[in-house]
């Protein structure tokens, strides 16, 4: 008996998105899953990857929570392979869901013959199959509309798979399929879920984040790295960009009107990732940002802050309330992370009343008093430091 992991993808529907594309970008994101596993021999057919490990000591366990965070995945399962032959699809139905039959009351049997030269049609191969297991374990019962375990069987060109019992996916588009952005990764709760949005819709991401120090602390940047690496479980491997912006920082702080601080910084922020991303071809920004969610996120403030430079600001999360934000956070793996209490650059030199209606003719006229800006600006984004985030990485530094 072989095991394999059966992964079913999802949407193909995308205009100009061929299965061809989807296919070869969702089998790469596999890949980078699965490497420091073992080897795997990877293929897909009829809307399906099949994942075979080639060594006997793969941990299979890990290999498949692995894969069932890979966005353009619908569903899959854990399958074990053998001859296309009844007896030998009874034995191996007995050997590998023996046990999980054992531990439940109804069942039944689903089979599909997309090998059309099998003997058996499906109707049949379910009888049999289903009659062989009774006699195996005579407590159980069929109940074909709610049963505990559905036994299924597969008939393909390269063997009969009897599937365990299937579970979601992730769903979405292939990371990559959609292009490529920068992501503002803070400290909090809120950009980390706005990674998986986008990824989900098939970005590929790199993260960029703003340290401060002395006023942030290297605790801060370590938590903002373990975001970064608990991210990547379903973005895939990629670079957290940090930022050195105390400098920036400071000068806004000294030579601004007090009001318009955050709004003023979020641009500076900005402008530091446009450059950024211009020197690896991303596409696009993507922030956390709620609409009203604080000052820094009225209507008027975001039209302040997309105006100080030109790639599409993407916010995934404009319409999510909090509570909503951190449900998913809790979901995908991130919140007790985010919630840890390390300083975010965001927070500090935050005004007791900031301007929740700025105007772009005061927020321009405030920066042509700050003249040494956009120097500091460019010497920050000359100067970041590049930490590699990959898959199955030492959590430490």
């Amino acid at each position: 008996m072989r095991e394999i992991i059966m992964a079913f993808q999802g949407e193909m529907a995308l205009k100009g998105l061929n299965r061809g594309t989807f296919e070869a970008k969702l089998t790469k994101a596999v890949r980078h899953r699965l490497e420091d596993l073992g080897e795997f021999k990877l293929r897909t057919a009829q809307s399906t990857l099949y994942i075979q490990p080639q060594g006997e000591d793969i941990d299979m366990d890990e290999a498949f929570r692995r894969v069932s965070k890979v966005f353009g995945i619908a569903r899959l399962s854990r399958a074990a392979v053998c001859d296309k032959e009844f007896a030998a699809i009874c034995a191996t139905a007995e050997d590998y869901l023996g046990e999980a039959l054992r531990g439940v009351k109804t069942f039944k049997v689903e089979a599909k013959r997309s090998d059309k030269t099998f003997p058996m049609k499906s109707p049949e191969l379910c009888r049999e199959l289903g009659a062989f297991l009774l006699s195996k374990h005579p407590h159980l019962r069929v109940d074909v509309h709610n049963p505990q375990l559905e036994v299924m069987v597969e008939i393909r060109d390269f063997g009969a798979y009897i599937h365990g019992p299937k579970v979601p996916g992730p769903g979405g588009l292939p990371v990559g399929t959609s292009g490529r952005a920068l992501n503002l990764l803070s400290g909090g709760i809120d950009s980390p879920v706005a990674a998986w949005y986008m990824a989900r819709r098939g970005l590929a991401l790199h993260h960029i984040h703003f340290a401060s120090p002395p006023y942030t602390s290297l605790r801060a940047k370590l938590k903002v790295v373990a975001l970064a690496r608990e991210v990547s479980e379903y973005t895939g491997n990629c670079m957290l960009l940090v930022v050195p912006y105390t400098k920036p920082q400071e000068y806004i702080r000294d030579n601004a009107p007090d009001v318009l601080f955050t709004v003023l910084m979020r641009r500076s922020m900005l402008r530091i990732a446009r450059m950024v991303a211009a020197r690896t071809d991303l596409q696009a920004l993507v922030t956390g940002e709620s609409l009203a969610q604080v000052a820094s996120q009225t209507l008027a403030a975001l039209a302040c802050t997309d105006a100080a430079q030109d790639l599409p600001v993407l916010r995934p999360l404009i319409g999510m309330d909090k509570t909503e934000i951190v449900a998913k956070s809790r979901e995908i793996g991130t919140f007790e992370t985010s919630i840890e209490p390390y300083e975010d650059c965001c927070t500090i030199f935050t005004p007791a009343h900031p301007k929740t209606r700025p105007t772009l003719a005061e927020i321009e006229e405030a920066e042509a008093g700050m003249p040494g800006l956009a120097e500091l600006e460019r010497e920050a984004a000359e100067n970041v430091e590049k930490i590699p985030i990959r898959i199955g990485d030492d959590p430490e530094l």
